[in-house]
């Protein structure tokens, strides 16, 4: 869909069916990323104890930790991508594209190198103790390995989003699930000459299917947009500033959730494991309702690079309201689906802690979206520094309420821990929404004067 005409471009006579057309691949390509993680704390909770599921959960946070904080790749280069082909300027995109794609690598062997050492204080300050420190080290180490293959996909995807291409992310992810979901199964339990491994089976699985999807996504970013390696005029110093606003951006977040999964940790391993498997499926709905922000980030993108503001406010609209009846819908069927959740991932020590928690993360689901959907368009807009500033102020609160709870635990602790992260929530969905409207600051949407 790139190098179109803007007055050709199907969401202006179309914008539902189009914003549709793109969602849906985004949403199954979205779902099916964290299913890595929900795969491997299946198997994970079917061996002996909480402390496995415990252990998986501290080494997903750290792991999701280090990695997250260079998600600027992935989402720099959407933007970048999408407003160059808006200004109908191909060469730049294809510049930025391989520029991030580089810088993948790059980051990818030093993030290998340089936390390896670090990991059992890594898990730590993540509350593990005894053995879940153990399974926690082992976990985090061969997903480590695996560190360029991410990056690289990350950035890989952006790029093709960046074109609305949403179908080969798409590919790109089922095929990493159905082969980790696969090696889970042999290197977690073991099978003929396979020796059981456990905890550290899933993460070598995970690992394994990500290079083999990084080298896809790749292969389909020569072929659908190109790669060069002449990166002269790609923009590198706005590729860093934007980096240093989502760095930060993401730094004080994973701050946030490595205190909620510190203080859940700290409680018991039951709780543990009880938080970890509510965290993954909250990762799985942020995913889900991820899917109308992201598809808003290109459409954004490509019309503000077309200096078309109408149409980049009306995406606006369209991606909030789809993005909130999407989150009623959820929330309701997180509610109904309860205990079949509880059974798939739930050791059953922990089915008493699990339950009032699992309410509240339900209820938030709509203003959740929300908050997914004004950060997909600023993203669009390249206004990162504003969500960073945001990001900051909830978080910074949010954050105190919940390391006071270590020093003065609440009765029920993990209902309290996810109170905290629905203020967290509508705190975000706050700032987002007013710089849309009416358009708190200098905000990119702010319809002229007149």
């Amino acid at each position: 869909m790139n190098d179109v005409n803007l007055g050709a471009h199907p969401f202006v006579a179309r914008p539902d069916r189009t914003l549709f057309r793109l969602a849906l691949p985004v949403l199954f390509s979205l779902v099916a990323e964290p299913l890595t993680g929900l795969a491997d704390t299946a198997f994970v909770a079917r061996l002996p104890g909480s402390e496995p599921v415990a252990a998986l959960g501290i080494g997903t946070v750290a792991f999701s930790s280090i990695f997250w904080a260079f998600a600027f790749l992935g989402i720099g280069t959407q933007t970048e991508v999408a407003q160059s082909l808006g200004r109908a300027d191909r060469e730049h995109a294809v510049k930025v594209a391989s520029l991030a794609s580089f810088l993948a690598v790059c980051v990818g062997l030093v993030l290998l190198l340089g936390a390896i050492p670090f990991l059992d204080l890594f898990a730590e300050l993540l509350g593990a103790t005894g053995n879940v420190t153990g399974y926690a080290r082992e976990y985090m180490f061969y997903r480590l390995l695996g560190a360029p293959a991410v990056l690289v996909s990350l950035t890989c995807f952006g790029a093709l989003r960046g074109v609305q291409d949403m179908r080969t992310p798409l590919f790109v992810a089922v095929g990493i699930n159905v082969v980790n979901v696969l090696l889970d199964w042999l290197l977690v339990f073991g099978s003929g000459p396979v020796p059981p491994m456990g905890v550290a089976g899933a993460a070598i699985a995970s690992t394994i299917s990500q290079y083999a999807g990084a080298v896809w996504a790749l292969v389909a970013v020569a072929r659908r947009l190109g790669l060069t390696s002449r990166f002269r005029g790609a923009g590198a110093a706005r590729l860093v500033r934007i980096g240093g606003d989502l760095f930060v951006r993401t730094g004080v977040l994973l701050v946030f959730l490595a205190l909620c999964t510190r203080v859940a940790n700290k409680a018991g391993a039951d709780e543990g494991a009880a938080y970890q498997a509510i965290r993954q499926f909250f990762i799985f709905t942020a995913m889900f309702l991820d899917a109308f922000a992201i598809s808003g980030q290109s459409l954004v993108g490509y019309f503000l690079g077309a200096n078309d503001l109408e149409q980049a406010r009306r995406v606006a609209g369209r991606v909030c309201l789809w993005s909130f009846g999407t989150g009623l819908l959820l929330g309701a069927a997180m509610l109904l689906g309860e205990a079949g959740v509880a059974w798939l991932l739930v050791p059953p020590a922990a089915f008493g802690v699990f339950g009032p928690a699992w309410v509240v993360v339900s209820l938030m689901q709509p203003v959740g979206a929300l908050s997914f959907a004004t950060d997909g368009i600023h993203w669009g807009t390249g206004d990162f520094r504003y969500l960073r500033n945001a990001m900051v102020a909830a978080s910074v609160l949010c954050g105190g309420m919940v390391w006071a709870f270590e020093l003065f635990p609440p009765p029920r602790v993990l209902v309290a821990i996810w109170l905290v992260t629905v203020l967290w929530t509508v705190l975000r969905a706050g700032f987002g929404m007013a710089r849309i409207w009416p358009g708190v600051g200098r905000a990119p949407l702010t319809w002229p004067a007149r």
